[in-house]
């Protein structure tokens, strides 16, 4: 297959590898999540078009879960979630801070999340699919394991 290098184009052929899509950000084909069959939600995976075709994932934590924590700690437990990506050759590409707001009342704050993107360049089509496949299938959401109670 010759190199995807547009987001439609990518978006087709995710679509004919049986993918489902969220939505289309930029050059990125966001892959979608259903949590039940009549809801999908991102899968923060997606693929990126370019001159070479990338997959992408983001991992995060989420500041209510971890009360008291620091900025670096927050990023520190996103990047522990990207552990088996980072095995298979992801690089880390951004670090964003994601103010989650009332949509009620966009002055209040109700949640920060802190987010690290990581990418892998893939060689051909079937190889994005594989990772983008492997990338679904791993947590990708930071868990306060002493429960919410803390």
């Amino acid at each position: 297959m010759e190199a995807v290098t547009t987001p439609l184009e990518l978006k087709k052929a995710l679509i004919a590898q049986g993918f489902e899509i969220y939505r289309t950000i930029g050059n990125r084909v966001l892959l979608a999540e259903r949590v039940r069959d009549n809801l999908i939600m991102d899968s923060n995976v997606s693929a990126v078009a370019a001159t070479m075709l990338a997959a992408r994932l983001t991992v995060r934590a989420q500041q209510a879960d971890f009360h008291g924590d620091l900025e670096a700690q927050l990023f520190a437990r996103a990047l522990e979630m990207a552990k088996p990506a980072i095995e298979r050759g992801y690089l880390e590409v951004d670090r964003t801070i994601v103010p989650i707001y009332d949509p009620s009342d966009r002055s209040r704050t109700l949640d920060t999340w802190f987010e690290i993107g990581l990418e892998r360049p893939t060689k051909s089509f079937d190889e994005l699919g594989e990772e983008l496949r492997f990338l679904l299938k791993i947590d990708k959401v930071a868990v306060d394991i002493r429960g919410a109670t803390g």
